[in-house]
């Protein structure tokens, strides 16, 4: 395929995910919008209706990246406001109340004559006021870190070695030759993200539509033209 090509391809994936999407089918639909995210990271469109479909699937954690990387990529003031708008949501959801004020703020900046977002955003602001984050007391913070230096300190000290010149970074062998301290190893990363069940719904889902795809090629009965009912922003 030559570039000229490729770069009049259309996106299939994205009102493919708004057809789920519409159904409710919103596993499915995150399917398309990872395929179409991928394929066209530059898009706002495509995050945004990420963040949505895995919004409804009660994930507003993973949800609150999408809608981030929407605004990154959002184009104008309307497509900011409703991504921050949704953003507040998900902050609702997990209790941050700051950060939901922050998010509910920034929306109506993009967008100062929605009402739902002022709703949400002086109810973000009661919510904070009744439950306000806990205090940093500062002393104690400072008691910690004394104590935690001293801690590390004697600990330096016992593993001082009593010969001053023996170099403490490096071993002998058994023939006296010094040799380069043992490789301590790599950290286990930590496991999270998507969950076992929802990675492999969605792996289905994928296969699914390349199934479809495959058999519509093979038959050579590709009717029509892809749908362009993108969702309005």
């Amino acid at each position: 395929m030559s570039f000229g090509v490729f770069a009049q391809e259309k996106d299939k994936f994205l009102p493919k995910g708004n057809e789920a999407f519409a159904k409710r089918d919103y596993i499915d639909a995150e399917a398309d919008y990872r395929i179409s995210e991928s394929k066209y990271n530059k898009k706002a469109a495509a995050s945004y209706n990420l963040g949505n479909s895995i919004y409804r699937q009660k994930q507003s954690s993973e949800a609150k990246i999408a809608y981030i990387k929407a605004i990154a990529n959002a184009k104008t003031r309307p497509q900011k406001h409703l991504a921050f708008h949704n953003l507040g949501n998900a902050f609702m959801n997990e209790k941050k109340y700051t950060e939901a004020v922050a998010a509910y703020k920034n929306a109506l900046i993009n967008n100062p004559a929605d009402e739902e977002t002022r709703y949400n955003y002086a109810l973000a602001k009661q919510f904070l006021k009744d439950n306000p984050p806990p205090p940093k007391d500062d002393k104690k913070e400072d008691k910690k870190d004394d104590k935690k230096d001293k801690k590390d300190q004697d600990k330096k000290d016992e593993n001082k070695p009593k010969d001053d010149k023996k170099d403490p970074d490096k071993e002998k062998d058994g023939d006296g030759k010094e040799t380069p301290p043992k490789d301590p190893g790599q950290p286990k990363p930590k496991e999270g993200g998507i969950s076992k069940q929802r990675l492999e719904n969605l792996l289905d889902a994928v296969n699914n539509d390349e199934k479809k795809v495959q058999e519509k090629v093979n038959a050579k009965k590709v009717k029509g033209k892809p749908s362009n009912n993108e969702k309005d922003w």
